[in-house]
């Protein structure tokens, strides 16, 4: 690919994730990816730009909007932002990689969507797990039936945060089913390739209204069954079960695969039976993301396994209701 076939990235905000994530990624996408950054803080976005080869700087998110040469946007900010954001850059002509969740609601997130199409813009969630090696490598042996049928998901995410953090705001798209319990709900879909049919759910709530922990059971067709629990005041766990009726696959960390991306695979369901640890290619996710994004905008149309995030919104909407109703 040359220079020619380069988008142009341009980066509405400048927290962590930008920094520590996206930033990096694009030593592997140069050729993908022409980036220029703002920040609502002055003085920020300049001080990154000139920390990353070939990054630039804007004075402003409506500066980035407004440039006819900017073919994209990515969007870090928290969830409070994402509609404004996207409807402005979808209305602007701009391809939008917005992070997940896509909203706080589901109102918004449908609005979010609605105004991509009316557009003709691509909107992606920036699920960037899905696209890693590891992850297709593993769908594809449970399509194969490598454990026979999957029966069981389980998935445990959780970190203690402070709690002065921005995500017990409810108004800011608070809650550990927010943050991270999607992930779950996520692989879920991912890996039966459908939606659930039955939901429940119990929380541990915060004063402040979010839930702290939440417990989340999923059936998907075929009687496949999901597990997926979620805290923010627990130890820090990111673990993924895919267990079928002849055999098992344990990934952990489930959602970052760091340097040397492996998972564990049993062939049987006999008690003693030997475990395979898989290798897989490490390849950045975030880079994965990043050319994913470019190669679907090339086509005009989102290809997946990346998702605009409207279905799993609708699934994560469905189950903060039946936790609320239990309460």
């Amino acid at each position: 690919m040359d220079a020619q076939n380069r988008l142009k990235l341009g980066i509405l905000g400048c927290g962590r994730i930008v920094t520590r994530r996206i930033l990096p990624a694009l030593s592997e996408c140069r050729q993908h990816w022409s980036v220029v950054v703002a920040s609502q803080r002055p003085g920020v976005a300049d001080e990154v730009a000139s920390k990353v080869e070939g990054v630039t700087s804007s004075d402003s998110y409506e500066a980035i909007l407004a440039d006819d040469s900017i073919d994209a946007v990515y969007i870090p900010a928290t969830g409070d932002e994402h509609r404004q954001l996207t409807v402005a850059a979808a209305q602007a002509g701009k391809h939008v990689l917005c992070e997940k969740p896509l909203a706080p609601s589901i109102e918004e997130a449908k609005e979010m969507a609605q105004a991509c199409r009316d557009h003709k813009v691509i909107l992606q969630e920036a699920f960037m797990w899905r696209l890693h090696p590891r992850a297709l490598r593993i769908r594809k042996l449970i399509e194969s039936k490598e454990i026979g049928n999957l029966r069981l998901i389980t998935v445990n995410f959780s970190f203690n945060i402070d709690r002065s953090d921005w995500r017990l705001n409810p108004d800011r798209g608070g809650g550990a089913m927010w943050d991270l319990g999607c992930y779950g709900v996520n692989a879920s879909r991912f890996f039966t390739g459908s939606e659930p049919t039955d939901i429940n759910a119990a929380a541990h709530w915060w004063p402040t209204g979010v839930d702290m922990t939440m417990r989340i059971g999923l059936t998907f067709p075929g009687e496949v069954q999901a597990q997926i629990d979620c805290s923010f005041e627990a130890p820090f766990r990111c673990r993924l079960e895919l267990v079928g009726d002849d055999g098992r696959i344990l990934v952990e960390p489930a959602f970052q695969p760091g340097e040397q991306p492996t998972f564990e695979l049993w062939r049987s369901a006999e008690r003693d039976s030997p475990v395979e640890v898989v290798s897989c290619p490490n390849d950045d996710q975030y880079a994965c993301q990043l050319k994913h994004f470019h190669r679907s905008i090339e086509n005009g149309e989102l290809l997946a396994p990346a998702e605009d995030g409207l279905k799993n919104m609708r699934v994560m909407d469905s189950i903060l209701k039946v936790a609320r109703e239990s309460r």
